[in-house]
């Protein structure tokens, strides 16, 4: 078994990835998982959780309905460390695969999927299309207004709040700061 690094990452997410959505999106929660790492001390496996992060949906563009085992069987191809393989199946636990997220970075990547997703999908309303401006209360009123970004489920946001013995609140906060702190790199990366 191997590991991969971030650029090679990357080229595989793209591989399987055309649309510039899921490339951002990948490497959004890559980056967010990166400042959780550091955030919750365990920096010296940042890349780790990077990875994970940027390749948890390498199969939902061109796989939707076998999200989550498709992606086992594509990094099993490919050699990927059984860690690595389980961490990105464990952010589809209860809704596409029975991987149950059971390290806290497995549990952050469940948590954080779904809100980046809501907080992109409000950063695209926003005059700046930056989170740089976008403040927690914010997020709260779109996560209230179940319309709005409708794919986006609260339930599992929730949910993964929960697996880490947070708050709602605070895990909304902390999304935002990782999304703020990873932006600028995403842009450049797009």
């Amino acid at each position: 078994m191997k590991t991969i690094n971030k650029e090679d990452a990357l080229e595989l997410l793209k591989e399987y990835n055309k649309e510039e959505f899921h490339i951002t999106h990948g490497l959004t929660v890559g980056g967010c998982m990166r400042y959780f790492a550091e955030k919750l001390g365990y920096g010296e496996d940042a890349d780790f959780w990077e990875v994970a992060g940027l390749l948890h949906d390498i199969d939902f563009e061109m796989y939707p309905e076998e999200h989550c085992v498709k992606a086992q069987e594509i990094l099993k191809e490919k050699g990927l460390d059984e860690d690595l393989i389980h961490a990105v199946a464990s952010h589809g636990y209860g809704l596409c695969c029975d991987v149950k997220p059971e390290h806290e970075m497995e549990k952050v990547l469940f948590a954080v999927d779904e809100l980046t997703g809501l907080i992109g999908a409000g950063v695209i309303l926003r005059p700046s299309k930056s989170v740089q401006d976008m403040e927690p209360k914010s997020v709260k009123k779109k996560f209230k207004d179940k319309r709005f970004a409708a794919g986006c489920s609260r339930d599992v946001i929730e949910q993964g709040a929960g697996m880490l013995g947070w708050e709602l609140d605070q895990l909304i906060s902390e999304t935002l700061e990782a999304m703020k702190a990873c932006e600028a790199s995403v842009k450049e990366t797009v």
